[in-house]
């Protein structure tokens, strides 16, 4: 995958759902996004809607997702995080 995404964006969309977001098992979700770190810190993830988004160290990605449209659904949400 190119370097399509913004990592500075999806951070910022992190921090909204760690900071608005009601506690899981493993984080916090908000609005339909749920967001959690590793043990250290390292490495954060956003899932949602079929897809989940690892985000690692030096700000690399790895984006999973079955269907084209359930990516392009969450990444609108990730958008709408951030716009609020």
């Amino acid at each position: 995958m190119k370097n399509e995404l913004n990592a500075a964006k999806l951070l910022a969309a992190f921090e909204v759902v760690m900071e608005k977001g009601t506690d899981t098992e493993f984080g916090k979700v908000y609005q339909g996004i749920e967001a959690y770190t590793d043990y250290d810190g390292y490495n954060v993830f956003l899932k949602g809607n079929g897809v989940e988004l690892h985000i690692g160290f030096h700000n690399t990605y790895d984006l999973k997702y079955d269907q084209a449209h359930l990516k392009d659904s969450f990444l609108k949400k990730i958008d709408n995080l951030i716009r609020d």
